[in-house]
């Protein structure tokens, strides 16, 4: 069988398989993108949080990631909400059953990319509890008058 004759029974596999397989609708996603947390309207939150939420849970469990890596209480540290958002959004693409098939694998990468980041935005403080940082505030830190001073050159040299 030449090159050619092989691509065109594989080309008439896929059409027979996909006649076939049953299509099922892909499962209702809140935003059908990504999540931007900064920006949302109150109204979209619930949804965003349980759909984020039941991911995690999902996920969490199929990989079994430990809680010293996302801990209980993961959804009060912002900046794991924030990769586990992105993480998130990059699953319901990779495995969206319009995907060409390379999404499975991307995805992984993404997430295999993604744990140094997990390690640090957690950093294991509330292994015996939620433990609240204290965050970064810029009230009363920025000397206005110095601002503007340097913003008004354009530091080109």
């Amino acid at each position: 069988m030449t090159d050619q004759d092989l691509r065109k029974r594989a080309q008439q596999l896929l059409v027979e398989d996909a006649t076939r397989l049953p299509v099922s609708p892909p499962s209702p996603q809140p935003s059908g993108g990504a999540t931007n947390w900064r920006t949302m309207q109150d109204q979209q939150a619930r949804d965003e949080w349980q759909a984020l939420r039941d991911w995690v849970e999902w996920v969490t469990t199929r990989y079994d990631i430990s809680a010293s890596l996302i801990p209980d209480c993961w959804w009060k540290h912002g900046a794991l909400v924030e990769e586990l958002s992105a993480l998130h959004c990059a699953h319901r693409v990779a495995f969206n059953p319009t995907d060409s098939g390379n999404g499975p694998v991307t995805w992984h990468q993404h997430f295999a990319n993604a744990l140094p980041r997990l390690r640090s935005a957690y950093n294991g403080g509330c292994n015996a509890g939620h433990s609240p940082r204290r965050r970064r505030s810029w009230t009363d830190v920025t000397n206005e008058e110095e601002w503007e001073s340097w913003t008004n050159q354009s530091h080109a040299h």
